[in-house]
């Protein structure tokens, strides 16, 4: 018996896998890593082997190697995406439990809030949180600005006493928008080079749009905040009466501030630093020749790589630790199993998502989203805007959303009958990219888990304050493509 035509199609398989997921979730209760494993296995069931092939030889593989995939049972295919997301986030995910819980218990996160608040006063320190992640993610990846952000608000909020989901959503949009419209992030990377936009001009175009869009994701944060408060909860990497603890103590006995700043700055500076040489590297800008030189980059370039990266900040914060509770009777272990326990939940849950966003992908669903948006008669800006967004909300990936939108409109952007410069049409696929994270966004999952905060809460105020963001975008550069077209 043949089935009919729709069961195979990708946009019918992409319904099943979110009504089964958001159900399962929701209203059965399941716990997440079960609702999308079972997501991905529905979807692994309904996907034929004919687009499982199409969508490997649409990322440049072989032939053989596409067919190979394709005969690829349902488990090796669900293992193969969970593990893949795991290799990427994995060791970050346990570094960040291992750095957060120590700032925690050594009181550097306590000490570092209060130099802040010193400077930007109490009334301050949700905006200067939003502005810290916009550029921290412009050069750092938005996980590891959340990774390394969330734990210091936490102790803020214990702080001041409120504005718990004000300062995560501070956090989170920041980091978001830089990810999708300032190179050198992965996704406007990939976009300049597709449509030839000139670097300098996108990180300029990129940055003040960004900044327009953090604002009003700022205000869009300050309103969810007084309508539906999320109180800080205990959680086994920052347990509450730890942080009110450390809070009653002199600055005395706590880390200086340079000591404290240290797990976080070295994994930064590292990173960054890597980043700038690569990209100098690149455009000719620097050659790295022979000898001692040579040998430097590389060793920058090895403690540049992100996992390494966080494992130095961790070895450094597990010193400032053991530094603070020099004479005391509880061993390291304790600390570090509590963080590793936090840690290891989050990376089943991230996998997980991971591994169902993987699926879906192999669906063809970008493909299929492509052709039935390539003649459809609407202004190219709004247009470039629906396509990624489409594409974000039915795979969960916004680098992916920003690829797939930058191949489908790059003849477009090459034109020379377009009345406006490309760099509107990039930025415009970086807002859609923003639209709409839920349960197949691997970040949505560590954004959660992270925080503490619960899916209908993210669901509710997160993924709302990104769909402001990138609207807000495009009608701003609706209106800046018609007064100022550059061309």
């Amino acid at each position: 018996m043949t089935l009919p035509l729709f069961f195979s199609d990708p946009l019918f398989i992409l319904l099943v896998g979110v009504i089964i997921v958001v159900g399962g979730i929701i209203v059965l209760q399941l716990h997440p890593f079960l609702a999308l494993l079972l997501g991905a296995f529905a979807v692994a069931i309904m996907t034929p082997g004919s687009a499982i092939e199409a969508f490997a030889l649409g990322k440049g593989q072989s032939q053989a190697a596409a067919q190979a995939l394709a005969a690829k049972s349902i488990g090796e295919r669900i293992a193969f995406e969970f593990g893949s997301t795991c290799g990427k986030i994995g060791i970050l995910i346990a570094m960040a439990a291992i750095i957060g819980k120590c700032m925690l218990e050594s009181g550097a996160a306590e000490r570092i809030v209060r130099g802040m608040l010193h400077v930007t006063g109490v009334k301050n320190a949700p905006v200067a949180f939003l502005v810290s992640s916009f550029f921290l993610g412009i050069p750092v990846f938005f996980d590891i600005v959340i990774f390394l952000m969330i734990p210091l608000a936490k102790a803020v909020s214990m702080r001041i006493g409120k504005n718990y989901l004000l300062l995560v959503l501070a956090i989170t949009g920041g980091a978001a928008m830089a990810n999708s419209f300032v190179p050198p992030a992965p996704g406007p990377l990939f976009l300049i080079g597709e449509m030839n936009i000139p670097i300098g001009m996108m990180m300029a175009g990129g940055t003040m749009l960004g900044l327009v869009t953090i604002t009003a994701g700022y205000l869009f944060a300050v309103y969810v905040n007084k309508k539906w408060p999320v109180v800080l909860r205990d959680s086994l990497d920052a347990r509450l009466e730890d942080i009110k603890a450390l809070a009653a103590k002199d600055n005395s006995q706590l880390p200086t501030l340079s000591l404290a700043l240290l797990p976080v700055a070295l994994p930064l500076v590292l990173i960054c630093t890597d980043n700038i040489l690569d990209s100098m590297i690149a455009s000719g800008a620097l050659v790295p020749g022979d000898g001692f030189f040579a040998k430097l980059i590389t060793i920058i370039q090895l403690f540049g790589d992100k996992n390494i990266a966080l494992v130095a900040g961790g070895l450094v914060a597990l010193v400032v630790l053991a530094m603070q509770k020099k004479g005391s009777k509880e061993g390291m272990t304790t600390f570090v199993q509590a963080a590793l326990m936090s840690g290891g939940g989050i990376i089943l849950i991230t996998a997980a998502g991971g591994a169902f966003g993987g699926i879906l992908q192999q669906t063809g669903i970008s493909s299929r989203i492509g052709e039935m948006t390539k003649d459809y008669q609407m202004a190219l800006i709004p247009m470039a805007f629906v396509i990624s967004a489409v594409v974000r909300t039915a795979q969960g990936s916004a680098t992916v959303a920003l690829i797939t939108a930058s191949g489908i409109l790059s003849g477009l952007a090459t034109s020379s009958h377009l009345e406006f410069h490309p760099i509107y049409l990039g930025l415009a696929i970086g807002c859609g990219s923003k639209l709409v994270p839920w349960m197949n966004d691997a970040g949505f999952w560590i954004i959660v888990k992270i925080s503490n905060l619960t899916e209908r809460e993210a669901l509710k105020t997160f993924s709302p304050m990104l769909v402001v963001m990138g609207t807000v975008g495009l009608v701003v550069l609706m209106i800046a493509a018609k007064l100022f077209p550059l061309v």
